[in-house]
């Protein structure tokens, strides 16, 4: 009785949609499977054609789904005629049930709201879809790919400033492809032997430099004194939205899956960019030798572009350093990757792992 009930409810919607039937997949789709469930008899198994089971798509008291488990199926979940495969347009919805993806119309008529995001504790996908990017993003979609470094490579959208960026899953960890260049406030651009604010070309290469509190998203007092009860596991700092800066376990992590420190260099390290050396990029990494900032006496300067890549890590170890790893292309540790810990107001690169 109330599968029943619930089968005329949804008719009841739909059919007082009737003008826009036509042209909304989603209620073509619903209309063809209660059509379809009602001549057969209904069933809490899964159909033939990846179509859910009625449980599955009829909301119950405003509520758009039982769980993510049970979302309306994708155009590739589906039988594979025109009227009954949902098309591209779905949005993330969220409601007392969960957070699915829909249509933006179903969700409305069933009480839900329309949101950028889900929640990471109530779906998988914490990066946004094409249809939830907007501002300086807009029109872009999640996943398009482009060549990197002779590999294709998915990207996802910076949406503060409008940056896209490649990725590349490492065993169980997803890594950005290339470092972050966000402009944040005390950030630098190389310029051969020294650095700037503004020098386009280094960025779009090499990324952006950082300090450690920079880094961090902290106080720049941070850099000369302990904050370790201020950094989050994970600790997003200055990545993008659903990204945050590897702490010394997650390097660890990387390196291992890579051979070890000793080796793992030859496997992280783009094919071309640095001064000597035969480099694989096995697993798309694509490390570059962007160099780092120091603070000497006479102030501050990047060295070693073109040989040394240094990045941050979001491991506190002394009131003045932090946890790093390093890579160069001298003859004799090219294949390293390193660790240890730099002085926090030295400028690093940042790579982004997802959260």
């Amino acid at each position: 009785m109330k599968k029943y009930l619930g089968f005329v409810a949804v008719l009841v919607f739909l059919f007082s949609c009737a003008d826009d039937t036509r042209d909304n997949p989603y209620d073509m789709w619903a209309v063809n499977y209660i059509g379809n469930s009602s001549a057969e008899g209904s069933s809490s198994s899964v159909r033939t054609g990846g179509e859910p089971s009625s449980s599955s798509i009829v909301p119950s008291s405003g509520s758009v789904v039982q769980s993510s488990s049970s979302v309306l199926p994708s155009s590739s979940s589906v039988a594979s005629s025109s009227s009954s495969s949902l098309q591209s347009g779905l949005m993330f919805c969220m409601s007392a049930a969960g957070c699915v993806e829909i249509s933006a119309e179903a969700c409305i008529a069933f009480g839900g709201e329309v949101v950028a995001f889900c929640p990471a504790s109530s779906s998988s996908s914490v990066v946004p879809s094409s249809s939830s990017y907007g501002g300086l993003c807009a029109g872009f979609v999640e996943g398009t790919e482009r060549e990197h470094f002779g590999k294709m490579k998915k990207q996802f959208c910076d949406v503060r400033d409008g940056k896209k960026y490649v990725y590349v899953k490492i065993g169980e960890q997803t890594w950005m492809a290339e470092n972050l260049n966000y402009a944040a406030s005390g950030s630098k651009c190389g310029d051969d032997g020294s650095l700037s604010d503004d020098n386009t070309a280094y960025c779009d290469t090499y990324g952006r430099l950082y300090n450690w509190a920079t880094a961090m998203g902290f106080e720049s007092s941070c850099n000369t004194s302990t904050c370790s009860s201020q950094i989050n596991s994970p600790h997003r700092g200055i990545c993008p939205e659903g990204w945050h800066i590897p702490s010394d376990e997650e390097w660890d992590a990387l390196v291992t899956y890579a051979g070890g420190s000793s080796t793992a260099g030859t496997k992280l390290k783009a094919k071309s960019g640095w001064s000597s050396g035969n480099f694989t990029d096995e697993h798309g990494f694509s490390a570059l030798p962007g160099g780092s900032g120091l603070f000497q006496q006479q102030g501050v300067f990047l060295t070693n572009v073109g040989n040394d890549s240094y990045w941050w890590s979001a491991t506190e170890n002394t009131s003045n350093g932090a946890g790093r790893r390093n890579m160069n292309s001298y003859s004799y540790s090219n294949s390293n990757v390193n660790g240890g810990y730099s002085g926090k107001s030295h400028l690093h690169s940042v790579r982004c792992v997802r959260d």
